[in-house]
């Protein structure tokens, strides 16, 4: 198996898709971040001091997907045609899960988007509650589905 994002030669590059065929493809993601039992508290609670801790990072989320290409330097502009991110809090981490899916139409998959707007809303709960809690943990980001294109369909 070879890596498609460096040549012969071993630079990298951006790989060509021009001859892929247009298709619909979706990618899911999924990660949490976990807290002491007191963060949970707070951010369930809507207690906060920068507000909504949920509802701004789902629209961090959002945004994360869309500016994917400004962010991963090999990764495609694409039309990206939904973008929903999930945040779920789950008392028995403590702690926030949060699921992106992304969807297009176009020659290349949407897994790199999917995967950055669960980190960007991770990111972005860290961020506003990291004065109560700077011991917080972000992990277990891995996209649980894929499909669409050549390769056909993933699932984890």
């Amino acid at each position: 198996m070879s890596l498609t994002h460096f040549d012969t030669k071993g630079d990298a590059h951006m790989v060509d898709v021009s001859d892929k065929a247009v298709t619909s493809r979706i990618a899911t993601a999924e990660g949490h971040i976990t807290m002491a039992p007191e963060t949970f508290e707070i951010i369930s609670e809507g207690r906060a001091k920068k507000g909504d801790v949920l509802a701004v990072a789902r629209l961090a989320g959002i945004m994360g997907a869309k500016k994917t290409p400004d962010l991963i330097p090999l990764c495609h502009p694409l039309p990206v045609t939904k973008v929903a991110v999930e945040l779920t809090l789950d008392p028995d981490l403590p702690g926030v899960r949060i699921e992106a899916t992304v969807k297009t139409t176009g020659q290349t998959g949407v897994e790199m988007e999917a995967l950055t707007a669960v980190s960007t809303a991770a990111l972005t709960v860290y961020d506003m509650a990291k004065a109560a809690d700077k011991a917080m943990q972000i992990g277990g980001i891995r996209v649980t589905l894929k499909d669409g294109g050549k390769s056909g369909r993933y699932e984890a």
